[in-house]
């Protein structure tokens, strides 16, 4: 309502000065020119402002502070909401997935073990052999195959975040030759870790 009054007031304000009196002089008449033209301009910014206004749904405001997570459709991020497909998750390449997917949560497990006992270990040549990408990719497409649409929305979520902390656990595991691993490494990997297991368990929850 703000922008609207500013808008009508501008509006009247401009044809208004084109019935003022010439006597106030060359001088005079220079200034109003000038603030003719910054209140023409000054219109222009407040009606292309009033029209972007207009155009701001409380959707995408809440994409603008938040990011287009979960823009555009429903997900399923409750696994008691879950719609699966007991025949496809009963058939062969699925529960071949599900299987591999269970391995993934134990090969986690494994390392926090591993690094709870050597802060020093170097579990890169685990992260490559258990967690290989186009594997891992595959296993997880193969069990999503069981899941409706709006579950594998939410699916699809952890997935990211598996995938996202993978990458960033083997980053983390690299060390310079004869560079100890600092408290604060360890602590971060150690963490990222933890968000792994967390994450296939909520996976694994969906079935």
């Amino acid at each position: 309502m703000k922008v609207s009054a500013v808008v009508t007031a501008l509006a009247f304000a401009a044809p208004a000065a084109a019935f003022a009196p010439n006597a106030f002089g060359a001088r005079q008449s220079t200034s109003l020119s000038a603030q003719e033209t910054s209140r023409s301009d000054f219109l222009k910014q407040s009606l292309s402002a009033a029209a972007a206004f207009s155009l701001l749904t409380p959707q995408s405001a809440s994409a603008a502070k938040y990011g287009s997570f979960g823009a555009g459709s429903p997900e399923v991020i409750n696994p008691s909401d879950a719609v699966v497909d007991s025949d496809i998750l009963a058939s062969e390449p699925v529960q071949k997935a599900l299987k591999g997917i269970k391995g993934y949560a134990d090969s986690v497990k494994s390392m926090k073990a591993t690094l709870a006992a050597d802060g020093q270990a170097d579990i890169g040549p685990t992260i490559r052999r258990d967690f290989e990408f186009s594997k891992l990719r595959s296993d997880l497409n193969a069990a999503n195959e069981a899941f409706d649409e709006d579950t594998q929305r939410g699916t699809d979520r952890i997935v990211r975040i598996i995938l996202q902390d993978i990458t960033e656990l083997e980053t983390s595991n690299r060390q310079k030759p004869g560079v100890p691993r600092s408290e604060r490494r360890l602590a971060t990997m150690m963490a990222k870790l933890d968000k792994l297991e967390k994450a296939f368990g909520d996976y694994l929850a969906f079935v």
